[in-house]
């Protein structure tokens, strides 16, 4: 079928309201909540998932029916709201990295919500812009060659909606249930946070394994998503970290060598002050850890696990070269058959060409002139923006392509960013600039590209479900605009909020939440850590290296490497729960093969458990951020200590008790999953 001949769903000829105000506006919301989300997601987990499917659930249900919105206008709200999404993610992935680079860089001081703002808002209009040209040439004339997954399973969605197919209540039942199980966990305490069995040092045979799991809603609910495989390469790496190196690392490094390591690492302040749980609670008085495990983790196996990161990601980015070379050539030839003509018809009027080119200038002069951005000149500043340019075109081509192959969850924005960062630091040493101060400039080449590869990425799957249902692109474009900038407003204040420490952690000598064991931030850590490893040279490179080759060996067996080191990076904490939601979903699917069920990958992600996983995923990381901004004011705090239930209960039944309570509540939660999941499916050939 030639792009010619194909017929969406809504004619072109046919004039319906599209780019409205109110779809705008409840598209900023959806943009908004999501987006926050997402920053709250991928701070505590490294991980996201695509927000597409739940907008536009939420589309056909509150803009349908409450608002009278048409199939057009629910395509632009599911649009504008996908941009927070993905902007989020690549925000949180690279920005936080200002926070980990060296003391004398000045890194820290661009951790601000202007200069988050601005980058966010730069980087996602670079995405936009980058995917105008290239709509006709991927989108339109691969119509048969690049399915989209998430796009077409979001326009079957708004499809179902006009013809009266009901997919919400399953969703807002897990969003529901989420924010009850996270009102007892994080606000009553009547559910423990994270539930924790550790072997004690003094043990000969295995000295020091930790076993534990932060069993919250929305880690269930990502494990769901992306299924058993994934999550459990994921754990596999937790295993290795935590039940293997560190018990090992513990029977074989003495204490003070542990402690000078983490004087090293800024983790402590000295050998002679006591330590806080993030780095093991130090006792200089005993030389000892209260927290062996956590020490051990924090001085030499996250650096392990970032080098395994960082070989992944880039193992990742190589083993997609064809598309690469073929993506570019594509982008090329899309660019020369480029006309400003507009076409008759009116699914086929795009944005001017003309937008990119001087967007694309604009973009060069404002990332020159505005003060906020890190460069001691506006020469630096001129090539940071022009080398923001050029590596966008590059991977943003590169990001539309793979989505369309694999979809948006399995995008390699990782090893794109590696990319961009490892070529920016050899290029800056190429003109000599060398040393701490430039890590930031190096910083901000990465970030950017990451935010844009990873909204266009978004931007592509909007756009084929735009073509599908017969939207017109230039409103969608538009969208994406708006829909960049609104969120980025509140993606910043969210990531500001987030990192403000509680008054126990100031008085620790911690001044920024993120980075902690509750928001480890893990994508960030890695960034600074290349960027400060290339241009410094002060890397611990016996660490990093070891998991370079625990990457390689991977490769080797034809595992794929880059979700076992983010899981060896990661606390076990963080992915024994996603493994636990991974399990259940393989449960669900073994029993619908037994049963003969066999449903095509658009109705798995339009499943009841899927929605319900959705819908654990949103609530539990909206409430997360919520408790976390409430958590804030000292006032609030005494009131939330005040009524916690955690005393009462380990006063009844003990500390051990406690704790399996609070996994006979995460048991619960699975099995309400499984039995949805198991509920009979909606054949979107009927709706």
């Amino acid at each position: 079928m030639s792009d010619n001949k194909f017929k969406p769903f809504v004619a072109p000829d046919m004039m319906m309201k599209e780019l409205t105000l109110k779809s705008i506006l409840l598209g900023c919301i959806a943009g908004v909540i999501f987006g926050a989300a997402t920053v709250y997601l991928a701070l505590k987990a490294g991980l996201t998932v695509s927000a597409s499917i739940p907008i536009s659930v939420i589309a056909i249900t509150l803009g349908r029916r409450f608002f009278k919105t048409t199939i057009l206008e629910n395509n632009i709200i599911q649009t504008t709201g996908s941009a927070g999404e993905s902007i989020a993610s690549g925000v949180v992935f690279t920005l936080p990295g200002f926070l980990f680079l060296s003391a004398e860089s000045g890194g820290k001081d661009f951790f601000s919500y202007i200069t988050i703002l601005i980058l966010a808002i730069f980087g996602g209009i670079l995405g936009t812009l980058m995917m105008i040209p290239l709509r006709r040439s991927l989108i339109v004339k691969e119509h048969e060659t690049l399915p989209y997954p998430e796009g077409t399973a979001c326009a079957s969605v708004l499809k179902a909606g006009e013809k009266g197919g009901d997919f919400a209540k399953t969703a807002f039942l897990g969003l529901g249930i989420a924010f009850l199980y996270a009102t007892l966990q994080k606000v009553l305490h009547v559910i423990s946070e994270v539930p924790a069995f550790m072997t004690a040092q003094a043990n000969k045979v295995f000295p020091s394994a930790k076993l534990s799991g932060e069993i919250t809603p929305e880690f269930m609910g990502v494990g769901y998503i992306i299924g058993p495989r994934i999550s459990g390469v994921l754990v596999a790496g937790g295993v290795l970290a935590w039940l293997c190196l560190i018990p090992l690392l513990a029977s074989l490094v003495p204490p003070d060598v542990i402690a000078q390591q983490l004087v090293k690492l800024n983790l402590l302040a000295s050998m002679t002050t006591p330590g806080s749980g993030t780095n093991g609670f130090w006792d200089p008085v005993n030389h000892t850890f209260g927290d062996f495990s956590t020490a051990i983790y924090q001085a030499y196996v996250k650096q392990i696990g970032a080098g395994a990161v960082a070989a992944g990601g880039f193992i990742t980015l190589l083993k997609t070269i064809p598309t690469i070379i073929t993506s570019f050539k594509e982008s090329i030839g899309s660019v020369k058959g480029g006309t400003d003509k507009a076409p008759a018809i009116r699914t086929e009027r795009d944005l001017s060409f003309k937008v990119v080119i001087i967007g694309s200038i604009v973009l060069v002069l404002l990332m020159a002139i505005v003060p906020q951005l890190p460069g001691d000149s506006v020469w630096q500043k001129l090539l940071i923006g022009i080398l923001v340019v050029i590596f966008g075109a590059f991977f943003v081509t590169v990001s539309s392509r793979i989505v369309g192959l694999i979809g948006t969850t399995n995008n390699p924005i990782s090893g794109m960013t590696i990319a961009t960062i490892m070529g920016t630091c050899l290029i800056f040493i190429a003109v000599g600039w060398t040393g701490k101060t430039y890590e930031p400039m190096a910083l901000v080449v990465g970030g950017m590209i990451c935010i844009a590869a990873a909204n266009a990425g978004a931007t592509s799957q909007d756009l084929k479900t735009g073509f599908l249902v017969g939207a017109t692109p230039r409103s969608q474009q538009i969208a994406l605009f708006v829909g960049a900038i609104v969120s980025s407003l509140v993606i910043g204040w969210t990531v500001q909020l987030l990192d403000t420490p509680t008054e126990e952690m100031v008085k620790s000598g911690v001044h920024h939440a993120i980075g902690t064991a509750g928001l480890s931030a893990p994508q960030g850590t890695l960034m600074a850590t290349l960027i400060k490893g290339i241009l410094g040279g002060d890397l611990d490179w016996q660490f990093v290296l070891a998991g370079v080759f625990i990457a390689i060996t991977l490769e080797l067996c034809g595992i794929k490497s880059l979700s076992f080191a983010v899981g060896a990076y990661l606390p076990l904490a963080t992915t024994l729960p996603i493994f636990i939601g991974g399990l259940i979903r393989g449960l669900v699917d073994w029993k619908q093969k037994r049963s003969g069920i066999k449903l095509s990958a658009e109705e798995e992600e339009l499943g009841k458990g899927s929605l319900f996983a959705t819908g654990l995923v949103a609530g539990g990381a909206i409430a997360g951020v919520i408790v976390a901004g409430l958590s804030v004011r000292k006032d609030v705090q005494d009131g939330l200590a005040s009524i916690s239930a955690e005393p009462g209960i380990t006063g009844m039944i003990g500390e051990t008790g406690y704790k399996l309570l609070g996994v006979a509540f995460f048991a619960v939660m699975g099995y309400m999953l499984y039995r949805i999941g198991r509920q009979k499916q909606v054949s979107i050939d009927k709706l």
